[in-house]
């Protein structure tokens, strides 16, 4: 007997994800987080795949069948997918105002406290008829804001309590209704809500090398591309590993729309430009032409570098350490060498900024965004300069916790062994005394690089020399 095909086989995961754990009626409400300002791929009724946007793909496709699909984000508050929706809403609006004492019927609320009180009252009444609804809830980072329980303004805490009953309410567990929270990062909402047994979370990921191959070949068919590139559909998708959809149609359409060859080169820049715009300059890419050959001195580190160079070359990841701890006195040339690495590796390097900020929970957000870029440009190496001061520790205080909230955010991202090989971090600090133990471990910066200042005649002389080609290699590179 043979099995029948699943209906959800032609959705991405996460909305297969989502639409299972649905389907087990016990759960209504779903935080989808991640890379949701990007195109989502659907298979339309003709078996040909298309892309539309997240909004777009959970009214027409994946809420297609629901008589109600309701809109609401600070800006623009309330509204619907269709005007019958929003005219059935209008009427219940003018009969919540005869029973509440309320003018809603002139002028929608667009706060969330007023708002959940006038949403909680309309799909109550509709879904006591046998509607089926969808509330989708954008920017809900603005609606439900990550913050200190201390802290809550009342404002917040209507937001907070209305979501939780909604989640938890048999009436609405028992319909045709289904809430979605969009977010770029998980740890801007309120933790108590994603805590709950109620809610389920769900990460909505940056397309992987063959989904990415699927789009350019769907956004050049037909088109003059191939004449007007360099790089061929494959090695384009091979090479833009962090970019999303919408990025990679911005690439495609300055070829075609702008008529500009794409070169080698000109990707390179282009795929800098947009991962560092994406990452609000938290990200800097290191790009370089030197070598550990232009390394003066620090012979047993310069062998151990290149001996991972070598296998990194040979796709053996699997023997590559979680990260390095590379330590020493100012002065003895830990960023030049990591930089001079950078360059014979044959994988994008980049430098982690200043993330950090003072207003409460951007800092874990602005974290939690750069771990997702990462984990979505693999292979790729990273460099945080000074990190003792960059990384917190466990048992920082004084800072509401930001420190240590910050410290198991990267303890947890470089412990985890599919990172092996395909994200590798080079913690750089003159003061190794004051990074966190866990973060020296195995598992995490396991390989401790030390660099010391030249003990030797035969060192110093190296160093003069290498000074010299160094600057020789610089100045060429400025004049080309």
């Amino acid at each position: 007997m043979s099995t029948p095909p699943d209906p959800l086989s032609g959705y991405p995961k996460w909305a297969q994800e989502l639409a299972r754990k649905y389907f087990t009626k016990t759960l209504n409400t779903f935080v989808l987080y991640g890379n949701v300002r990007d195109l989502v791929p659907t298979v339309g009724a003709d078996g040909k795949t298309g892309y539309l946007p997240l909004r777009s793909f959970l009214t027409d496709d994946l809420f297609a069948t629901r008589d109600v699909v309701v809109y609401y984000d600070r800006a623009a508050g309330i509204h619907f997918s269709d005007g019958e929706s929003q005219r059935d809403f209008n009427r219940a609006v003018s009969g919540y105002d005869t029973l509440m004492g309320t003018d809603y019927a002139q002028k929608l609320p667009k706060d969330p406290a007023r708002v959940m009180s006038l949403l909680r009252s309309y799909f109550r009444l509709r879904l006591g008829e046998g509607k089926r609804i969808a509330c989708i809830i954008d920017f809900a980072e603005t609606i439900i804001p990550m913050a200190e329980a201390a802290t809550y303004s009342p404002e917040d805490r209507g937001a907070l309590v209305a979501l939780r009953k909604w989640s938890s309410d048999p009436l609405f567990l028992q319909a045709d209704f289904t809430v979605c929270l969009l977010t770029e990062n998980l740890n801007d909402l309120n933790q108590r809500f994603i805590q709950s047994a109620h809610t389920a979370e769900i990460r909505i990921d940056h397309p992987n090398a063959a989904e990415r191959q699927a789009f350019v070949e769907y956004s050049t068919e037909g088109t003059p591309f191939a004449e007007r590139s360099d790089v061929p559909t494959r090695v384009l998708a091979q090479n833009t590993a962090g970019l999303g959809y919408t990025q990679l149609r911005t690439i495609v359409a300055d070829v075609l729309e702008n008529a500009e060859r794409l070169t080698y080169e000109r990707l390179s820049v282009k795929k800098k430009e947009l991962i560092e715009s994406e990452a609000h300059g938290m990200l800097e890419f290191i790009e370089t032409d030197l070598s550990l050959d232009l390394v003066a001195g620090h012979g047993e580190a310069k062998d151990h570098l290149r001996s991972a160079a070598a296998a990194l070359k040979a796709g053996r990841p699997d023997v590559m350490p979680m990260g390095y701890l590379v330590s020493g006195p100012v002065g003895t040339g830990k960023t030049f060498m990591i930089t001079c690495f950078a360059g014979e590796i044959g994988i994008p390097m980049v430098v982690l900024k200043n993330f950090r900020s003072q207003w409460q929970g951007v800092t874990e957000g602005n974290l939690e965004k750069i771990l997702t870029l990462l984990q979505a440009m693999t292979p790729v190496a990273v460099m945080i300069d000074e990190a003792d001061a960059m990384l917190g520790d466990r048992d920082s205080g004084g800072d509401s916790g930001v420190s240590s909230r910050v410290f198991g955010q990267i303890a947890t991202f470089m412990s985890n062994t599919k990172n092996r090989g395909k994200v590798i971090f080079f913690l750089v600090t003159a003061r190794p005394d004051l990074m966190p133990i866990d973060l020296k471990r195995q598992g995490r910066a396991e390989e401790h690089l030390a660099l010391f200042y030249p003990t030797s005649r035969e060192d110093r002389e190296e160093g003069e020399l290498d000074a010299a080609a160094v600057f020789a290699k610089l100045s060429s590179m400025q004049s080309t």
